[in-house]
């Protein structure tokens, strides 16, 4: 996501695809965090496009929105990090340009459930993707892949809500990076097939240490901002649980019925 705040910086940050089977079919949905589409000026997804199929690597596409903030529907919970907007909209404006976008969904079935972590150990890899500071491959159009482990476990709510935290390094421009547990199945033969991948949340704040023996949690700012400048980051990361985000979906899909 390229956005321009409200007082004409310019801020960066992740968004992700999520598809979730409903009672009125099968919905892909731009999941995000809250904090990055609010305040916002203007803004607009980057995409790569499609050419057969497959990903057409260096072709980019931005499909920029109008009244941006307006586009997003929020977490009922104003305390819960999160914005959705569906994306068959965004992809008929794209092809209405003869623009065909290229996107891999997450399936909302890989959301565990309490059976699936209940099994999870305390500590488990974990794998996030996104846009570190800015980062990204700007030729390819990849972003950047970075590993960690869970800090707290995942069968808990970290400070009573639906929470926990990684041991990894997030920076700027990492907001809405979707985080995956991935575990290796011992009964099966090394390789793709025995390792399931979890859908486990969505990054949204950082600590930071501002003062000695002061540990103070913000959100992921969208740009380097000049209020982190001499705070320091110890690469931990809160992560809302992707429950909140079925949540989040299951509350729009039931005021698109009602409507």
């Amino acid at each position: 996501m390229d956005t321009e705040l409200e007082d004409g910086s310019a801020g960066s940050g992740t968004a992700f695809i999520l598809s979730h089977a409903h009672a009125m079919g099968n919905t892909p949905f731009i999941v995000t965090n809250r904090h990055l589409v609010e305040g916002v000026r203007r803004g607009g997804l980057v995409f790569t496009q499609t050419s057969e199929g497959r990903p057409a690597f260096g072709q980019r596409f931005q499909l920029n929105i109008d009244d941006f903030p307006a586009a997003w529907f929020l977490h009922p919970d104003p305390a819960v990090d999160l914005a959705i907007v569906p994306l068959r909209p965004l992809e008929r404006a794209a092809r209405d340009l003869g623009v065909q976008l290229y996107y891999h969904a997450i399936d909302s079935q890989r959301i565990p459930d309490a059976a699936a972590v209940r099994g999870f150990d305390a500590l488990e890899d974990v794998l996030f993707v996104g846009y570190p500071s800015g980062v990204w491959d700007q030729i390819n159009l990849m972003p950047i892949l970075r590993r960690g482990t869970t800090a707290t476990p995942l069968e808990l709510d970290f400070e009573g809500r639906k929470q926990f935290l990684i041991d990894a390094a997030v920076y700027p421009g990492s907001s809405g990076s979707p985080v995956f547990v991935m575990r290796d199945d011992p009964l099966r033969p090394r390789g793709d097939a025995a390792r399931t991948i979890w859908f486990a949340g969505v990054v949204a704040e950082v600590f930071f240490r501002e003062e000695a023996n002061q540990l103070v949690p913000g959100p992921v700012p969208a740009q380097n901002d000049n209020r982190f400048i001499g705070s320091e980051m110890i690469d931990l990361g809160l992560v809302i649980k992707s429950e909140s985000v079925r949540e989040l979906i299951d509350a729009y899909v039931r005021k698109w019925l009602s409507d």
